[in-house]
């Protein structure tokens, strides 16, 4: 197998994490790799040395865009390995432009944000954070017989916003539980809704019957506030609402409004912006459970991104092109 020049570029955060000694000595198996530090400026003379010999050049988090200017300094390089989600902050249209093939991490990184969803939405059917709150509050357990009919996870109303990477992979999950199953995508056809085995609904019905609502919409233009104050409107009572998407998808405003008022619930992993300020009221709503973008790969979880980077570049490298291919004609559908 040829073993292509190759090196990395990201901030040496990311690289310290996602890259620790097992993953380097993986990566060293199947290309040349550039000696360390990380490139973090692409401008800088040591890199533009490095640059020169390069063919495969490895990102993650904190990489420097790579513009024709960039790419002036990189006269070979032909594929780029996202070990991350999105590639719209480094790759440009001179990459495009030149050819230069590019695959990303995104579908690893999908995994650890569907397992996250599927707990919230189990411990949401269930009203474990609600139930815990009051037990901690009164120390009695009251009597079972009494909990509320629509408590628990057999036959409850899952909607899924969008079939992203993400959503597909909750829908996946989801398949060995007791759940209706609703998916709102505009782009997905009939042949993909069949084989996720879910019902294609519109927006406004996904609301209204959904018990528990997942967003996995990605942050465009388009979707921008998509989850307005009239579809929040339509949600049933006690409902719940489940962001791991961005945080300016939704009216924020509106949602307040909503989780203030006990209509619905909300498990927000991302807001907007992502770090709220102090004062916020969504930190005082007793309905809103909150937390700090962690829902994507962290801790054990950066090694499947730079597991799915090393068989990448392997595969590239034997000619077999690459299993999770960005196509430039998507990135107008994608995050």
């Amino acid at each position: 197998m040829n073993k292509p020049r190759t090196a990395l570029s990201m901030s040496a955060a990311a690289a310290a994490a996602v890259f620790r000694s097992r993953s380097l000595a993986a990566l060293r198996e199947v290309c040349d790799l550039a000696p360390l530090p990380v490139l973090d400026d692409l401008s800088s003379d040591r890199a533009k040395d490095v640059l020169a010999d390069v063919e495969v050049l490895v990102t993650s988090w904190g990489c420097p865009r790579l513009d024709e200017s960039a790419l002036a300094s990189a006269p070979r390089l032909k594929a780029v390995v996202h070990a991350a989600g999105s590639v719209q902050g480094h790759i440009t249209d001179a990459c495009w432009d030149r050819g230069v093939e590019v695959s990303s991490a995104a579908a690893a990184n999908a995994l650890p944000v569907a397992e996250y969803t599927l707990g919230m939405i189990l411990l949401h059917g269930k009203q474990v954070l609600e139930r815990a709150r009051d037990f901690r509050r009164t120390r009695q357990r009251g009597h079972w017989l009494g909990v509320p009919y629509d408590v628990g996870n057999y036959r409850s109303t899952v909607g899924i916003l969008s079939a992203s990477l993400i959503g597909r992979r909750v829908i996946e999950l989801l398949r060995p539980f007791d759940h209706k199953v609703l998916l709102y995508d505009p782009y997905i056809t009939e042949a993909e809704v069949r084989e996720l085995g879910v019902e294609r609904v519109e927006l406004s019905e996904l609301f209204a019957r959904s018990d528990l609502l997942s967003i996995h919409a990605p942050l465009l233009p388009a979707t921008r506030g998509l989850v307005s104050r009239e579809l929040l409107g339509m949600m049933r009572p006690g409902a719940a609402l489940i962001n791991t998407a961005r945080g300016a998808v939704v009216d924020q405003d509106a949602l307040l409004d909503a989780v203030r008022g006990g209509r619905i619930r909300a498990v927000l992993d991302v807001t907007d912006p992502d770090a709220l300020p102090a004062d916020h009221p969504l930190w005082g709503c007793t309905d809103v459970l909150l937390t700090p973008h962690l829902a994507g790969s962290q801790g054990n979880e950066w090694e499947r991104l730079s597991d799915t980077a090393v068989s990448e570049v392997a595969r590239w490298a034997a000619g077999d092109g690459f299993a999770h291919p960005v196509r430039r004609e998507r990135l107008g559908f994608q995050a």
